[in-house]
């Protein structure tokens, strides 16, 4: 039986990382904003602000990645992947996670949603258009 369960555990952790690792469906992304001249300290740091600062901020963040600093937001977290892609937003973790692309990476986490509001599309949007102007 223990040799089954482990069979299972790993069977799990392989779809999981298979899941992961896939390429997101990016044609259901909302369109980056029209705006120019995004900075992250004028519009993106508020929208974290509000739906990332209390688990991504300075004191023990999730999964190491903080969102406090523009430096921080593009660094990424324990997985030494970067979350931003400057000039490639359809290519940056942070869009596919924030745009819910990704089957248990969403964030906010759907069960904090109520908590930790959820980014709305024209946020997501504007974050994509920081991106693609190269996340200034």
């Amino acid at each position: 039986m223990a040799n089954k369960t482990v069979v299972i555990g790993i069977s799990s952790l392989i779809l999981s990382i298979s899941a992961f690792a896939a390429d997101p469906d990016i044609s259901k992304l909302p369109p980056a904003a029209k705006q120019a001249g995004v900075t992250f300290e004028k519009d993106i740091k508020p929208l974290f602000e509000t739906s990332c600062l209390k688990c991504h901020g300075a004191e023990k963040p999730k999964s190491k990645y903080r969102v406090d600093s523009r430096e921080a937001a593009i660094k990424g977290g324990k997985s030494d992947e970067a979350a931003v892609i400057a000039g490639k937003s359809e290519k940056s973790p942070i869009i596919h996670f924030i745009a819910d692309l990704v089957e248990d990476m969403e964030m906010p986490p759907k069960d904090k949603r109520d908590k930790y509001p959820a980014l709305k599309p024209d946020q997501i949007g504007l974050i994509r258009a920081w991106i693609d102007q190269g996340a200034k």
